[in-house]
C-alpha cells in the first residue's frame, strides 16, 4: 500500500512497552538535567537579560511543544512568502491553490499567521487543516484571520523559537516569493537539511506561474555557488524550483510515495519504507551508491529496540547502512531513486 497520503498506526507489542519504561525513565533524567542547568545560572551570575531570554525561550518552546504534540503523526507542510502580497496577485493565488491541494490530500499546513501569502495558504486548508507560529513584531505581524483565535496558533517573541517550530515538526516546506525574511527561512532550511541537523523532506521553491524570482534564485545558486565549488552538485537534488502548484503538490507526496522517515541508531543510518525493497533494487542501490556508505552495504534490516517510541512505525519495512553523513544530496537521490523504482514518482530534482 502507498504512504503518500496516511501514516500506519499498528499495535506495539509487549516488548515495545518494556521499551517505553526505559524511554520514561530516560524523560525523568532529562527533566532533572533542566532543572539542574536552571539551577547552575544562579552559580555563573547570569544576568538578568540572559536570565529573561531563556525563561522566555524555555516557556515559549514548551507551550508550542504542547500545541503540536496532539498532531504529531499528522502530516504537515510549512509555507513561507511574504506578509506583503495583497490578495489581487498572483503569488497570493497560488499559495491559496496549493493549501487547498494540500488540505485535500490531508496535509495540515503551518504558516508564520500573518498576511499575505501565509493569509493565502491559510484560505486555502481552511481553518481546520491550518496551524500558525505568529511572531510578535511591533509592526506588520497580526494573526491572519483564519487563524486567529485558533488553539492551533501559538503566538511566539523571538525568531529562533519559531523557526525551530517551522522545521521540527512539518514533513516538507514550500517556499513562495518574500522578503529577506522569506529568503532567510530558504537557505537556513538548506542548510540545515545539507549539513544533517534535519532530517531530509521536500524542499519546494513555488512560484506563480510564469513567475522569475525563483528562476533568478536558481540562477545565482548555480553561477554564484556551484560554478565556485561553493557546494556540491548533488545539493541541488536538495530542493525543486516550480511554478506550478500540481507540481508542488506531486513533489510533496511522491517523497514520502515509498519512503517514510530515517533514524539514526548508532552510526546505523535506517531509512523506513512502506514497501520493502526488491532484491534487485538493493543490488543497484549498492552499485550507485556505495559512496556514501562508509562501510558495509545498503541491506534490508530489522526494526531497532531503540525505536520503539516510534510504535506506529514498527511494522513498516527498513533498510540501513552506514552513512557518512555528508553526502545527504547523493541520500536523497538514493530515496528518489526508490521511490521511482517502486512507486513510479521519479522526483525532477536532479535535473534542475
Amino acid at each position: 500500500m502507498s504512504g503518500r497520503n496516511l501514516l500506519k498506526h499498528p499495535l506495539a507489542s509487549e516488548s515495545d512497552v518494556i521499551e517505553h519504561v526505559a524511554e520514561l525513565r530516560q524523560h525523568e533524567q532529562l527533566i532533572q538535567e533542566i532543572k539542574e542547568t536552571a539551577d547552575k545560572l544562579a552559580g555563573d551570575n547570569a544576568s538578568r537579560g540572559d536570565l529573561k531570554i531563556l525563561s522566555r525561550a524555555l516557556k515559549e518552546l514548551r507551550y508550542a511543544f504542547k500545541v503540536f504534540a496532539p498532531y504529531r503523526r499528522n502530516r504537515k507542510v510549512s509555507v513561507f512568502g511574504s506578509a506583503r502580497t495583497h490578495a489581487a496577485h498572483p503569488a497570493f493565488q497560488t499559495a491559496e491553490t496549493f493549501g487547498r491541494r494540500m488540505a485535500e490530500e490531508g496535509w495540515m499546513v503551518v504558516t508564520g499567521a500573518g498576511g499575505g501569502i501565509m493569509e493565502a495558504a491559510h484560505r486555502g486548508s481552511g481553518r481546520e487543516m491550518a496551524m500558525g507560529l505568529n511572531i510578535l513584531l511591533p509592526f506588520e505581524q497580526q494573526a491572519n484571520p483564519v487563524i486567529a483565535g485558533d488553539p492551533k496558533l501559538v503566538s511566539l517573541k523571538y525568531f529562533f523559537t519559531r523557526k525551530l517550530m517551522f522545521v521540527k515538526e512539518v514533513h516538507a516546506i514550500v517556499t513562495c516569493p518574500g522578503g529577506f525574511g522569506t529568503l532567510d527561512e530558504v537557505f537556513e532550511t538548506l542548510t540545515l537539511v545539507q549539513t544533517g541537523k534535519r532530517d531530509l523532506m521536500p524542499l519546494v521553491l513555488l512560484d506563480q506561474p510564469g513567475g522569475t524570482y525563483w528562476d533568478s534564485f536558481l540562477r545565482y545558486v548555480r553561477q554564484e555557488l556551484l560554478q565556485s565549488e561553493l557546494i556540491s552538485p548533488s545539493d541541488l537534488s536538495l530542493f525543486k524550483v516550480t511554478d506550478s502548484v500540481e507540481d508542488a503538490v506531486e513533489e510533496v507526496l511522491g517523497f514520502y510515495s515509498v519512503y517514510n522517515s530515517m533514524r539514526f541508531v548508532r552510526d546505523l543510518l535506517v531509512l523506513r519504507l512502506h514497501l520493502a525493497p526488491t532484491e534487485q533494487l538493493l543490488q543497484r542501490l549498492n552499485d550507485e551508491f556505495s559512496d556514501i556508505c562508509v562501510k558495509g552495504r545498503i541491506e534490508r534490516v530489522p526494526t531497532q529496540p531503540v525505536e520503539a517510541d516510534d510504535e506506529h512505525l514498527v511494522e513498516l519495512p527498513r533498510i540501513g547502512f552506514v552513512f557518512n553523513r555528508r553526502s545527504v544530496g547523493r541520500l536523497r537521490e538514493m530515496i528518489d531513486l526508490i521511490n521511482c523504482e517502486m512507486e513510479g514518482y521519479c522526483s525532477p530534482c536532479s535535473l534542475q
